[in-house]
C-alpha cells in the first residue's frame, strides 16, 4: 500500500536519521594496539656477520622442546610452539548440578517431589582443563637477533581466556646464553621458560 506523500517524506527522515546516527557509532582506532607488557630489551642484541645461524636457532628451540612450525631463510625467520595442558582455575562455565524438582501428575492428582539423577557419558575433558600454547619467532639478521615470545591459554572448550606477551628477559637471556652456547640457569629450563 502506498504511503500518503507526508508519510513517504516521514519515512525517508527516518532513514537519513537512523544511517547518520548509525554512522557516527563507526570510529577508527587513533593508535594501533601494543605489545604489554613491552618485550623486554634483552630480546634483541647485536651479533657479529655470519656468527649465528637459523639451524642453530632451529636446535635451541628444540632442545627448550619447541616444535618448529615454519622457517623463513630469506626473511631470517623461525616460529616454533609448544602446548601443555594446565588447569585454568578461572573457569567461569556454569558447573552441572545435582538433584532437581519434579513435577507432574496422573489421574487428575498433581505431585510435587525431588530426584536425583545420575549421568553416564563422554566428554571433552573437565571444565578446568585447559591448553596452554607458547609461540616463539626469532628472527636472525646480519647484524642482530630478536626474540618475540607470547603465551595463549585456552579452555576445554577451545575458547581463547588469556593471551599474553611473555618476551621477558629471563627468558631471552638463556634463549641467548644456548644460542652462544653459554650455560643457563637450569631452573628456567625446569620451569618451562
Amino acid at each position: 500500500m502506498p504511503l500518503p506523500y507526508g508519510g513517504a517524506r516521514l519515512q525517508a527522515w527516518s532513514v537519513a536519521a537512523l544511517t547518520l546516527l548509525l554512522a557516527g557509532c563507526q570510529t577508527a582506532p587513533t593508535s594501533m594496539p601494543v605489545a604489554e607488557p613491552a618485550p623486554s630489551a634483552s630480546c634483541h642484541w647485536t651479533i657479529t656477520p655470519g656468527s649465528t645461524s637459523l639451524a642453530a636457532v632451529v636446535d635451541v628451540l628444540e632442545n627448550r622442546d619447541f616444535l618448529v612450525r615454519d622457517t623463513d631463510t630469506e626473511l631470517g625467520v623461525v616460529s616454533a610452539d609448544r602446548a601443555e595442558r594446565a588447569v585454568y582455575h578461572n573457569a567461569d562455565a556454569v558447573r552441572p548440578h545435582i538433584g532437581g524438582v519434579i513435577v507432574g501428575g496422573s489421574g487428575g492428582y498433581i505431585g510435587v517431589g525431588t530426584g536425583i539423577g545420575i549421568g553416564i557419558g563422554g566428554g571433552r575433558g573437565t571444565i578446568d582443563d585447559a591448553t596452554r600454547i607458547e609461540r616463539v619467532s626469532v628472527a636472525v639478521g646480519e647484524t642482530d637477533i630478536r626474540v618475540t615470545r607470547d603465551i595463549r591459554l585456552y579452555d576445554w572448550a577451545g575458547d581463547l581466556r588469556e593471551s599474553r606477551t611473555a618476551s621477558d628477559a629471563h627468558f631471552c637471556q638463556d634463549f641467548r646464553a644456548q644460542l652462544e652456547g653459554r650455560p643457563v640457569s637450569t631452573t628456567a629450563i625446569e620451569e618451562g621458560r
